[in-house]
């Protein structure tokens, strides 16, 4: 929502106008909150000899419905079938990630082959390997490309596409680090869990999304920065996850991390007959002031 760049206080951004109504509805029960959709999105790392740890980010084109223009990481819905229990897997078990995101072993299941299949569907970076201690050393091709395409159409299921590959899901590349839900003002909603993960061996990253119109790789301290100036537009869980993510020197130190995941859900409220959207402690500091 671009009209989050606006005037901020404390720990909150004012909001136009225009939402001021939608924020009352909210707030009096006229209107009830669009459902959240369970959704996934991975920040893949990497370190660079000059300008040390970096992250992959993407600009959401403007036709977008969701977030147009801005910039955020690879990640997407959960499929339903990505809750499909053949698929061979390597690493933590769904019990275990479910533990991490407070959530049940399918949804934690869905929610980790959701981040393995958004992330290669917008950037072709594939966190899976012919074994458990092996992972894809190149995904470029014709071939990956037509995988791509039927997963992007679904009709491939994820399950299905390791399955033929021969290919074992390493939820071991992966560690849980927040997770954010949409404020009830917005008309689309998701409950999403964050990912990191280090940039395979081999691998390359690129924009083989339609959704995205511009790529970056980018330390997470500059991408703050420049959100915070008003030059790349970012939502709040963007925000707040470079903030922090600014705090690490490597990849290393970013995937050793222990996290205790809290929920954050931003709330909308009329303060002295305005509307604010009211953040996390900190976060606002992040947006261009005035």
């Amino acid at each position: 929502m671009s009209e989050w760049l606006a005037m901020g206080i404390t720990n909150g951004l004012k909001l136009p106008e225009s939402f001021r109504g939608q924020v009352e509805d909210i707030l009096e029960g006229r209107t009830d909150p669009v459902a959240a959709k369970d959704a996934a999105t991975v920040v893949v790392l990497r370190d660079h000899d000059e300008h040390g740890l970096q992250a992959f980010m993407l600009r959401r084109v403007r036709s977008m419905a969701f977030a147009p223009g801005a910039y955020v990481f690879p990640g997407g819905s959960v499929d339903p079938r990505d809750g499909e229990a053949a698929l061979a897997w390597s690493g933590p078990s769904p019990a275990e990630w479910g533990k991490a995101f407070d959530a049940d072993e399918t949804l934690a299941r869905e929610l980790v082959c959701a981040a393995v299949r958004e992330t290669f569907e917008e950037t072709l970076v594939l966190l899976a390997g012919p074994t458990g201690e092996t992972v894809v050393d190149d995904t470029r091709g014709d071939d990956w490309e037509a995988d791509r395409q039927a997963l992007l159409d679904r009709s491939q299921s994820f399950g299905g596409f390791l399955d033929r590959r021969g290919l074992v899901l390493r939820s071991d590349l992966l560690r849980p680090w927040a997770h954010w839900i949409t404020p009830k003002i917005e008309r689309k909603r998701y409950d999403t869990r964050f990912f990191v993960a280090a940039m395979p061996a081999g691998q390359r990253a690129r924009d083989v999304s339609t959704e995205a119109d511009q790529v970056a790789w980018v330390s997470p301290a500059e991408a703050a920065e420049r959100a915070a100036r008003g030059e790349w537009m970012m939502l709040p869980p963007t925000v707040a996850t470079l903030a922090e993510l600014a705090g690490f020197a490597t990849v290393a130190d970013v995937l050793a991390a222990q996290r205790e995941i809290v929920v954050q859900e931003p709330v909308a409220e009329i303060i002295d007959g305005d509307a604010y959207l009211v953040l996390p402690e900190g976060v606002a500091r992040h947006y261009p002031q005035g």
